[in-house]
C-alpha cells in the first residue's frame, strides 16, 4: 500500500511538473524575444528557418510533454482505451516533429560544442525511442512498447529536469548560466534514462524471479 501511494505521488508530481512546463513552453507563442530567445544572436532571430524550427520544437514538445504523463496511469488506459490510443498517436507525431526540429536548433545551442553535442544526442535518442515505441505497438508487443515509452518519456521529461537543474547548479554550485547550461545539456537527460532503465528492470524483476524458480 505504501509503495502504491508513493508511486501515485510520484506520478502526480510528474504530471504536475509536465503540465506546468508545457504551459511555460506555450508562452513563447506570444512571439516576443523572451527567455531563451532573448539570449540568441540577431542573425538567428532574423532567420525564418531557425525561428520556425524553434517554434515547432517548443510547440510540439509541449504537446508531447502534456500528453505523455497521463498515458502512464493504468486506470486511464483501461477505462479510456480509444482515447489512450488516439492520444498516443498524437504523442508519437509530436515527438517526431519536435525531435527533428530540436536536432536543427541544437547546432546553435548556447555555450559552445559541449551543449551542442549534448542536445544533438538528446534529439537523436528521443527520435529513436519514439520510433521504437511506435514499431513495437504496431507489431503487437505491448510490453516492449511500454518499455520504449518509458525511455522516450524520460527524454521528453528532460524539458522539466533542465529547468530544475539550472537553478540548482547556479544557487548551490555558484555557476554562471552558461556554465550551468553546458552541464545541464547532459544532466537533463542522462539521469532520466538511468531512472527509466531502473523502472523497466523493476517491472521485469517479478518475471525474472519466476523464470529462475
Amino acid at each position: 500500500m505504501k509503495n502504491f501511494s508513493l508511486r501515485s505521488l510520484l506520478k502526480g508530481l510528474m504530471i504536475f511538473l509536465s503540465v506546468g512546463i508545457a504551459a511555460y513552453a506555450f508562452s513563447y507563442f506570444t512571439f516576443k524575444e523572451q527567455n531563451l530567445l532573448a539570449s540568441k544572436a540577431k542573425e538567428l532571430l532574423t532567420s525564418i528557418f531557425y525561428r520556425t524550427s524553434f517554434y515547432v520544437h517548443a510547440g510540439f514538445g509541449a504537446i508531447a510533454l502534456f500528453i505523455g504523463g497521463w498515458q502512464f496511469i493504468k486506470r486511464f488506459r483501461r477505462r479510456y482505451t480509444t482515447l489512450h490510443r488516439n492520444a498516443g498517436k498524437v504523442y508519437v507525431i509530436a515527438v517526431m516533429l519536435s525531435s527533428l526540429a530540436g536536432l536543427i536548433i541544437a547546432f546553435n545551442a548556447n555555450g559552445g560544442i559541449i551543449p551542442v553535442i549534448g542536445f544533438i544526442s538528446l534529439a537523436i535518442l528521443w527520435l529513436i525511442t519514439d520510433i521504437q515505441a511506435y514499431q513495437t505497438i504496431r507489431g503487437g508487443d505491448v510490453k516492449g512498447h511500454e518499455q520504449w515509452m518509458i525511455r522516450n518519456y524520460a527524454l521528453t521529461f528532460a524539458a522539466v529536469t533542465l529547468r530544475l537543474w539550472i537553478p540548482v547548479l547556479q544557487i548551490f554550485f555558484k555557476l554562471t548560466f552558461l556554465e550551468a547550461y553546458q552541464i545541464v545539456a547532459w544532466l537533463c537527460w542522462i539521469p532520466n534514462l538511468l531512472v527509466a532503465e531502473a523502472i523497466i528492470y523493476s517491472l521485469r524483476k517479478p518475471k525474472l524471479q519466476l523464470a529462475e524458480k
